[in-house]
């Protein structure tokens, strides 16, 4: 196992998680550091009495020491701003979708 010096890594490093946690599927991972996880939900709409499936996409970190790959399912955990648009970090990962 590889030593880890990524001092955004929850574990190894000093980034403090806190707030939502997440689970999702990794839809991409081209991006440096970087996934994109896929987070399914269902929204109530009123008027027909009825659900409807929707989804929306987050960018996390992810710590050198994780193994993540596109199609894996990952819980990611809210954190302080990493960019301009990563706020999350990767945890754990759960193993391949369903």
């Amino acid at each position: 196992m590889e030593k880890c010096t990524d001092k955004n890594c929850p574990f190894h490093g000093k980034l403090k998680v806190r707030g939502a946690s997440i689970e999702g599927v990794v839809v991409s991972d081209k991006a440096k550091n970087t996934v994109t996880v896929e987070r399914e939900y269902l929204q109530y709409i009123p008027k027909y009495e009825r659900y409807e499936r929707r989804k929306t996409k987050v960018h996390a970190h992810k710590p050198a020491c994780m193994k993540v790959k596109v199609g894996d399912r990952v819980i990611i955990r809210e954190c302080r701003k990493i960019s301009k648009t990563k706020s999350f970090v990767v945890t754990k990962v759960l193993g391949e979708k369903k």
